[in-house]
C-alpha cells in the first residue's frame, strides 16, 4: 500500500438508522472523504481526530462501526512508538554516521615493505592522527614533512583523505650496500676444541689438516705470509673448517611444584570499543581472588574495511594454587621435551648431531639430565690482525 502523509481511517458503517447518522455527522462538520453508500453501508474516509466524535454519533444511533487504518507515515510512528530497541538503534545509527562523516575511521598505509605499518601508526600517533581524530584538526602537511623525521627508511611521505578515510603513501630509502670487511687483515682461529674434519680455503695460508685435534684460539688459517725476499704481507684470511667436538649441557626438574589450575568457575565482561575507548557494559568486579583471562574482540565490518567499533569480550576463568606432584617418568619425559628443544633451537642449523649420551641423576627433590653431544659443525672465528710497522704491506 503506497505510504501517505495523512493521518486518515477508513470507516465502515451500518445500521437501522444510517441515514438519520448520515446527516448528524454531517451536521456536527464531521470531515467525510470518498463518501457513498452501498448496499446499506456507508464508506468514507475521516481524519483521526474526529473518531470519537463519530463513535458518540454511532453509538447514539445504534450504528456499528469498523475502522481500518491507513499505512501512513504517523501511523507507523504510532506503531512503533513502544519499541525502544528500534528508537535506540536508530538513534545510534545517526549518531556513528555523524561521527563517521567527522573524524577518522580508517588509516592505510601504501607502498612500504620494510617499514612495518605498526612503525607508521606509532609516529602518526604521536603527531595526534589516530583513529577517532576530528578530520579538521589535521595537518596533513605538517605529518608529511615529520613522517620523514620520525620513522627510519621513509623517503618520501603522502597523505590524502577519503571521506573518513586517511591513505598514507610511502616511499621507501633505498638502503646503502652493505661494507664487507674483506679487506681488514684477519687470522682465522679455533672457536673450541675439536678435531679437524673439513677444509675450505679461499684466501691465506692453511696451518692444519684434516684429523688434527686443535684447542680453542689454534691458528687454522694465517692471514701473514713472508715472500723469498723476507717480505711480509697481511691479507684477510677466509675460510671455512669444521670440526668433531663435545658439548655438554645439563637440565634440571623438581617433583614437586606449584601451578595454578582453574576450578571450572567463570564469568564473562563485556565492553564497548569505540574508537580505542573502552566503555564497560558489565557492572562491577571480578569476584575471584586469583584468575587468568581471555579477551575476544569483534568488530564491525562495513564493505570489507573494519571500523574501530566493537564488543570486547573476557572470559575471567577462577585459579587456585596446586602442588603438582610429578612421577619419576613423567617428570623425564617433560626434561626430555626440553633437550629436543634445545636442539631445535640452539644448535646452528649447520651443526650436525653425531651422537648423544644421557646420564641421569635422581635426588630427593628432583631429576637432572646431563646430556653430552658429539657435534660436527664449523669451529672458526676471525681474529683481527694489528699492525704497528708501516713497512707491512697489504
Amino acid at each position: 500500500m503506497k505510504l501517505i502523509q495523512a493521518d486518515r481511517l477508513r470507516v465502515n458503517a451500518s445500521g437501522k438508522d444510517l441515514y438519520r447518522f448520515i446527516n448528524a455527522i454531517h451536521d456536527s462538520r464531521i470531515e467525510c472523504l470518498r463518501e457513498y453508500c452501498r448496499g446499506g453501508v456507508l464508506y468514507c474516509d475521516i481524519p483521526r481526530s474526529d473518531l470519537n466524535r463519530l463513535q458518540k454519533a454511532a453509538a447514539e444511533y445504534g450504528i456499528e462501526l469498523k475502522t481500518a487504518e491507513y499505512d501512513s507515515l504517523p501511523a507507523r510512528i504510532r506503531r512503533y512508538r513502544k519499541r525502544t530497541g528500534l528508537i535506540i538503534g536508530a538513534v545510534l545509527a545517526a549518531f556513528i554516521a555523524l561521527c563517521f562523516s567527522r573524524v577518522v575511521v580508517t588509516i592505510d598505509i601504501e607502498g612500504n615493505s620494510s617499514v612495518s605499518d605498526e612503525a607508521v601508526l606509532a609516529a602518526l600517533g604521536e603527531l595526534g592522527v589516530s583513529e577517532g581524530t576530528p578530520l579538521r584538526s589535521i595537518d596533513m602537511k605538517y605529518c608529511e614533512e615529520k613522517l620523514r623525521t620520525m620513522v627510519d627508511g621513509i623517503a618520501w611521505a603522502g597523505m590524502h583523505r577519503t571521506g573518513s578515510r586517511i591513505a598514507v603513501q610511502i616511499r621507501e630509502k633505498v638502503p646503502a650496500p652493505e661494507m664487507v670487511r674483506g679487506r681488514v687483515p684477519c687470522n682465522v682461529v679455533a672457536s673450541r676444541d675439536a678435531e679437524i674434519s673439513a677444509v675450505i680455503v679461499k684466501n691465506g695460508m692453511l696451518m692444519h689438516r684434516v684429523g688434527d685435534y686443535v684447542r680453542k684460539g689454534t691458528l687454522l688459517i694465517s692471514g701473514v705470509r713472508t715472500n723469498s725476499h723476507d717480505r711480509t704481507f697481511v691479507d684477510h684470511a677466509m675460510g671455512d673448517i669444521r670440526g668433531i667436538y663435545e658439548e655438554k649441557v645439563s637440565f634440571s626438574g623438581a617433583f614437586a611444584a606449584e601451578v595454578q589450575v582453574t576450578t571450572g568457575r567463570a564469568e564473562k565482561r563485556r565492553s564497548l570499543s569505540f574508537f580505542g575507548l573502552r566503555i564497560p557494559l558489565s557492572l562491577g568486579e571480578s569476584r575471584f581472588e586469583r584468575s587468568r583471562s581471555h579477551i575476544s574482540e569483534k568488530y564491525l565490518h562495513i564493505f570489507g574495511k573494519e571500523l574501530p567499533i566493537g564488543i570486547l569480550t573476557e572470559r575471567i576463568a577462577e585459579t587456585v594454587t596446586a602442588l603438582s606432584e610429578l612421577s619419576e617418568k613423567e617428570l623425564t619425559d617433560r626434561l626430555m621435551e626440553r633437550v629436543y628443544l634445545y636442539e631445535k633451537n640452539f644448535l646452528a642449523d649447520d651443526t650436525e648431531i653425531l651422537g648423544r649420551e644421557i646420564a641421569p641423576r635422581i635426588t630427593e627433590d628432583g631429576v637432572t639430565l646431563d646430556v653430552t653431544y658429539r657435534l660436527e659443525g664449523s669451529i672458526t672465528e676471525e681474529r683481527d690482525i694489528f699492525i704497528d710497522k708501516l713497512s707491512a704491506r697489504k
